[in-house]
């Protein structure tokens, strides 16, 4: 048995971080917040992976039992007073003190201690090898934000689009429901207002989740715009976008970061209209005689993947600085919308088409993507589309998860339903090369792409 230092409690303040041991295995510490002190027995004392300002830490393995999910990446709820967390692949749950499952399958757990004022690891070594810590690694929830003119280089010009909404970000008040906070970003123009806006929602959501006093959610209260405003950009139609190249020149890796950035860009908000939306849908089950509503742990998992959004566009806006540019020096397109607006009636439509269809492209392109920087020998660049490639598997794993859900609850067949919507709403066909491997991370077999017609182009 080996007690690894894993680091001072003054350094430890992320949520989540990766273990990497000298063995080669990786674990997943966790920093969550003590539960409600009333709630806990009378007569008993702090744990000991509990520190006196009301954080208690947890660590497991960082790779799923059922298919090796990356369990950094987890929904963590809470159940029967305990944290469980789901596994972001196919949401097998694990209460993150024990490991058990309600599938049951068990996750390894290690014992976490606070001594002092050190965070230190109880571990097994196979055969009583000497194992000691590598690396503790933040699991990045980081935005890079937008730099002071001061500090940009000679070649570096303002962008309309930030100049937009001048001024500070505007919060709204404490009593703000989540479709509050949902309209207020959709609203907001500026870029860099709406990537704190999101990030800002996100963190007090789960905040509050884990509180006495979850946030309300405000069903049906307020409406969402028809299409978020877009200040300052150069907006022209899809086919209209001029060609980036190969990626071999400085012009041609900007232009295909400035396109991606543009994606990001609306897939916050795409995210965050889901929310808002569909706040009041409800299930139409076709045998079971009662509908559902959606759960609390449906605006959870689209929160999380408008953070993701709003961490990626800040990544690549980021790097198009690094390189002498700015967003918005580019045309734009607002194609993705024109998805959202084609499937704004139904809930069904819209995961198939935008999280099933256009994000799931994403992962058939993006090794490609990858590849004209790699062999560029742009390794700033690649550590960006990296970080976004292996978040975007996961913002499909969401869509995939509550299509499904859906479907249970009405008693259907989701790959027959996402077909159909294909067929009904996406124009054009569902084109090879597929990313076989990522889709099927991420839920997609081939039973969902292969052989599918959406509507002809000249329709």
């Amino acid at each position: 048995m080996a007690i690894i230092q894993l680091g001072r409690l003054s350094e430890i303040k992320q949520a989540r971080y990766v273990i990497h041991l000298s063995d080669k295995k990786r674990l997943v510490l966790f920093r969550l917040p003590v539960m409600d002190p009333s709630k806990q027995p009378e007569g008993v004392h702090r744990a000991a992976n509990e520190t006196d300002d009301g954080w208690i830490y947890y660590a497991m393995e960082a790779e799923c039992p059922h298919a090796g999910g990356p369990m950094q990446d987890s929904l963590v709820e809470i159940e029967d007073s305990a944290y469980v967390v789901s596994c972001p692949w196919h949401a097998y749950d694990f209460n993150v003190e024990t490991g058990e499952s309600s599938v049951g399958i068990k996750a390894c757990t290690f014992p976490v201690n606070v001594r002092g004022e050190y965070v230190t690891l109880v571990y097994n070594s196979a055969e009583g090898c000497d194992v000691s810590l590598v690396q503790l690694e933040p699991v990045s929830e980081k935005f890079k934000k937008k730099k002071d003119s001061r500090g940009s280089t000679p070649r570096q010009e303002v962008s309309p689009a930030h100049q937009a909404e001048s001024g500070p970000v505007k919060y709204l008040d404490e009593n703000a429901t989540v479709c509050d906070w949902c309209a207020h970003i959709l609203n907001t123009s500026n870029p860099e207002h709406k990537i704190e806006l999101t990030a800002h929602l996100f963190s007090i959501f789960l905040e509050k989740e884990a509180s006495s006093s979850p946030m309300p959610l405000g069903r049906g209260t307020v409406s969402p715009p028809a299409q978020p405003p877009r200040e300052g950009l150069s907006e022209v139609k899809p086919w209209a976008i001029p060609k980036a190249g190969k990626g071999g020149t400085l012009k041609s890796r900007i232009s295909m970061l400035h396109a991606l950035a543009n994606i990001e860009l609306w897939a916050i908000d795409l995210a965050i209209d889901i929310c808002i939306r569909f706040a009041t849908f409800q299930t139409d089950p076709a045998s079971q005689g009662f509908s559902q509503e959606l759960p609390r742990a449906f605006f959870h998992d689209w929160l999380k993947v408008a953070n993701d959004e709003a961490k990626h566009f800040s990544l690549l806006r980021a790097r198009m600085e690094e390189m002498g540019s700015y967003f918005g020096a580019l045309p734009v397109h607002h194609g993705l919308w024109e998805s959202a607006t084609i499937t704004a009636h139904d809930l069904r439509a819209r995961i198939s088409i935008i999280a099933l269809v256009h994000e799931a492209r994403g992962l058939d392109v993006n090794p490609m993507t990858i590849g004209k920087f790699r062999k560029a020998g742009d390794a700033e660049s690649v550590e960006c589309l990296e970080v976004i490639h292996n978040d975007e598997i996961t913002h499909v794993t969401t869509g995939h998860r509550w299509l499904t859900w859906i479907c249970q609850e009405e008693g259907t067949d989701p790959v027959q339903v996402f077909r159909s919507n294909v067929r009904k709403y996406f124009r054009g066909n569902i084109k090879e090369p597929f990313n076989a491997e990522a889709r099927t991370q991420a839920g997609l077999d081939g039973r969902y792409y292969e052989n599918l017609e959406g509507v002809p182009l000249g329709a």
